[in-house]
């Protein structure tokens, strides 16, 4: 609501539920009692058969009551003005042809070991893709390895992008050098909490990823180490028990974008290429 307010809206015009656990569809209920909601809109019905996830779909379906609700498929878009939202995975399938510009073979798919079937939610997740002009970025959510598989592998259906919001908070269970790599990101945010994500093998992957120019911090990952965490100029949250400050971003259509960090006001602008 803080970041609502501070952008001088009324109403969300959308709500996008990647999927079903509770740090991504919890706030929903309270969130409908502040503030207006127009669409709603996510992969279907929960596949996750475990009792909280469970509690909370039923939570979030009631809260969905009276709006308008729209279930997506890889393919979509969303019919917002000016910027293009388009779905790249959902309800565990995914786009079956190449994005414009997208489409090489994949060299990272080699050396990359077999993973497990995900039965859970995360699998589910609603991937995007939202471009702006030039600009181009990409949230998969909280999708996992296996499903990263079939987005980079043998080709790279997605192509190349500016600003990734690294999946699963950074977690290993995602975060494929595979798919990392083969973005060529050159900025990535990882919205971890303290003691959750910025896993010390998913960070050193994004961090080293081919062409990466920045590497952005939503909390100081206290169950880490200094050498896995970025610069405290780019993270928003120290403490673990913090203000709950945000990374802004802001784009232009030519591809310039500019990254401001609330908790200090500091920011850095990346020139379009």
């Amino acid at each position: 609501m803080a970041t609502a307010h501070q952008a001088g809206l009324k109403q969300l015009d959308y709500v996008l539920i990647t999927h079903y656990h509770r740090d991504h569809v919890g706030g929903v209920p309270p969130l409908g009692e502040r503030i207006k909601i127009g669409t709603f809109v996510d992969h279907g019905p929960n596949m996750e058969d475990s009792d909280v996830t469970n509690a909370d779909y039923a939570a979030y379906e009631k809260t969905v009551v009276g709006h308008t609700h729209v279930a997506v498929k890889p393919g979509d878009e969303l019919p917002m003005k000016g910027i293009e939202v388009r779905v790249l995975t959902s309800a565990g399938e995914h786009i079956a042809s190449p994005l414009p510009g997208a489409g090489e073979a994949n060299p990272y798919c080699a050396n990359e070991p077999a993973a497990p079937t995900d039965n859970t939610e995360n699998a589910r997740s609603v991937g995007v893709l939202i471009k702006y002009g030039h600009f181009r970025f990409l949230d998969l959510g909280d999708l996992t390895k296996k499903k990263e598989t079939d987005l980079a592998c043998p080709i790279n259906l997605l192509g190349r992008v500016d600003l990734l919001l690294v999946t699963h908070h950074g977690l290993d269970l995602s975060n494929s050098k595979m798919l990392v790599w083969a973005l060529h990101s050159r900025v990535a945010v990882i919205n971890n909490g303290a003691h959750k994500g910025a896993s010390p093998a998913a960070w050193q992957i994004v961090h080293d990823s081919p062409g990466l120019e920045d590497l952005w911090q939503l909390h100081y990952a206290a169950q880490s180490d200094r050498d896995h965490n970025v610069a405290d100029e780019r993270i928003a949250n120290l403490k673990e028990n913090c203000e709950g400050k945000g990374l802004r971003v802001s784009a232009e259509a030519d591809g310039t974008f500019t990254v401001t960090n609330d908790r200090t006001g500091a920011q850095k602008t990346y020139a379009k290429k």
